[in-house]
């Protein structure tokens, strides 16, 4: 089960943090994963990390908010492979400041990666999956959209928007076989958190509040992705997966 062999997977924010994870445990699953982010040498060191292990990657280079390369990007994959399968829409930034004291230009600087950067992939990847009357499409949101936190409005207007688009596609794409699901993360210990998890007071509030008692581990978060992305969840669309602990569950 969840074998994902022959699967052509573009993971966005893919060097570090979740993206890697995620991108990880879809190459051992079988997929030919193309990792995109900024960082030229990291991809290429993350690419020869997976091709080591006889794993299939390579590298996109690009920055999400660059419409144009995005959308050149696909275009050449479609070239090489023919196809995308599976595309992991995971690229996101954050910016932490109460709103009183929030610019507009920070403003739109998380929009546009973290919710319009998405949209712009979800276009120009659809056509290649309504072709071939199959796609998988993974979003990643937030339990932030589930449950607000001050200081990060910017960041739950668009994970909020994330999640709305992800029932929106779900429902105008299943009549090609196209699913479209959102994974939303708890407090993972990743490098975007790296301030919050070395604040001893915000890391026993996140241990206190999380049922299972911790921050959640980066390898935690790929396992769902395979699933989402396999043939076995073929009839789950429109779902908002969280994987964090039990907070969004707990009172």
């Amino acid at each position: 089960m969840f074998d994902l062999a022959k699967k052509i997977a573009l993971i966005t924010g893919a060097s570090r943090g979740l993206g890697w994870s995620m991108a990880q445990s879809l190459a051992k699953a079988g997929a030919h994963v193309v990792l995109n982010a900024r960082d030229e040498k990291l991809l290429s060191e993350r690419v020869k990390t997976l091709t080591d292990q006889g794993l299939s990657a390579q590298a996109a280079a690009f920055d999400v908010t660059h419409f144009e390369a995005a959308q050149a990007c696909i275009k050449d994959l479609k070239k090489q492979w023919g196809k995308i399968d599976i595309l992991i829409a995971n690229a996101g930034i954050n910016h932490r400041q109460a709103i009183q004291d929030f610019e507009l230009e920070n403003f739109e600087k998380v929009i546009n990666t973290n919710f319009k950067a998405i949209w712009v992939l979800c276009k120009a990847v659809t056509p290649l999956m309504v072709e071939k009357k199959n796609g998988r499409i993974i979003l990643i949101g937030s339990m932030s959209a589930i449950n607000a936190r001050p200081s990060i409005s910017a960041y739950v207007a668009s994970k909020g928007a994330v999640h709305a688009l992800c029932k929106q596609l779900a429902v105008e794409l299943a009549p090609n076989q196209i699913t479209v699901n959102c994974i939303a993360p708890g407090f993972f210990a990743t490098e975007m958190n790296t301030a919050l998890v070395e604040d001893p007071q915000f890391t026993k509030w996140v241990q206190e509040r999380t049922p299972v008692g911790r921050w959640g581990r980066v390898e935690e978060i790929g396992p769902a992705a395979v699933f989402l992305a396999s043939d076995e969840a073929s009839f789950v669309t429109g779902l908002i997966m969280t994987v964090d602990g039990g907070f969004t569950s707990a009172m």
